[in-house]
């Protein structure tokens, strides 16, 4: 299996909590940032999801805090999607320091949302295929 995709972020101090350790909501922000540059990289854009009536929906994120990040840390964002049939997916993601600290990692499950009846599309998998130039960052 090749490696998930990632992208590299620098933790900026306003970030950070009174403690100094990077804010929890930050965390998700930061695998939102991720999974919008898989988008962008496979060729696909938010206009091109709303030209199709479609968009992305975040169902459910379970965030594990491992080690606390600083103003100035460099962190791998990775994002790798799980496909097992239906209107969901899986999305695994890996926050880690540039010396391979792993300082979070989140799991979700979302889908696809028909934009005009406001319903989950069935086989999400199949319009990423689609819409994408590289199907293959999102594991198809």
């Amino acid at each position: 299996m090749s490696e998930p995709f990632s992208v590299r972020v620098t933790v900026r101090g306003y970030e950070t909590d009174v403690q100094g350790h990077l804010n929890q909501s930050v965390y998700i922000n930061y695998a939102e940032h991720a999974r919008w540059s898989l988008l962008q990289a496979a060729g696909i854009t938010q206009a091109g999801l709303i030209g199709r009536g479609i968009g992305p929906v975040a169902l459910e994120t379970t965030v594990r805090y491992r080690r606390e990040l600083l103003a100035g840390d460099e962190v791998d964002v990775t994002c790798a999607f799980e496909w097992s049939g239906g209107k969901t997916f899986r999305i695994e993601q890996t926050i880690r320091r540039t010396d391979g600290t792993v300082a979070a990692e989140l799991s979700g499950v979302g889908g696809l949302l028909d934009l005009k009846t406001r319903r989950m599309v069935a086989d999400p998998q199949d319009r990423f295929k689609e819409l994408a130039s590289d199907p293959s960052l999102f594991g198809l």
